[in-house]
């Protein structure tokens, strides 16, 4: 799937590994992302489920934009925003804010290699997806496992806010327990998302 190559590129030097680019995803980017993505399965047990098919599911049915973090022209880092596809998170936010499903997008996909981490990639990719949404007039909204504490810490360093817990279900018969977050307040919306 190719993406526009409309969104910002967002540049940070990294500490003497060159410097961190995120970008719109190509479809030339998807091979690597999907190493990656396995590489941060065996190290951090996420996603809990996807690595079976890397490439499928770094492209959900719903994509509207993607992003890579590369550093010396590598992929290091993938982030996606989709379409709600029934999402607690995103049934949450619409009853609390009053807000359609329409002004909702869910941001996903989003990891970044151990040993490229602190060196902002994961807020870089952040920050790319907020800028998306917010130039769709959408407010974000995601998931993430209770387990995974760093990228909690991340959510809440950008200003997003916990609007809930919520059971991720995976597999047959398999759940976890997830906290579900709204992106951070961007020019004028109001605390209740409106």
């Amino acid at each position: 799937m190719m993406l526009p190559e409309e969104a910002n590129v967002a540049k940070v030097p990294g500490s003497g590994d060159g410097e961190v680019v995120v970008r719109p995803r190509t479809t030339a980017d998807i091979q690597q992302a999907a190493a990656v993505l396995v590489a941060v399965h065996t190290s951090d047990g996420y996603p809990v489920e996807g690595v079976e098919d890397p490439e499928q599911w770094l492209c959900p049915e719903g994509t509207l934009g993607a992003w890579v973090a590369l550093a010396d022209g590598r992929v290091i880092g993938h982030a996606v925003v989709a379409r709600p596809a029934g999402e607690d998170a995103v049934g949450i936010w619409a009853e609390r804010s009053g807000e359609s499903e329409e002004g909702i997008g869910v941001l996903a996909r989003l990891f970044v290699l151990r040993e490229a981490r602190k060196r902002s990639a994961g807020e870089l990719l952040v920050r790319a997806a907020e800028d998306f949404a917010l130039s769709r007039g959408m407010r974000l909204v995601l998931d993430v496992m209770v387990k995974d504490a760093a990228a909690i810490r991340l959510y809440e360093r950008l200003g997003w806010r916990e609007i809930g817990r919520v059971v991720h279900r995976f597999g047959a018969a398999d759940a976890v327990d997830a906290l579900a977050f709204v992106g951070a307040e961007r020019r004028g919306r109001n605390e209740d998302g409106a």
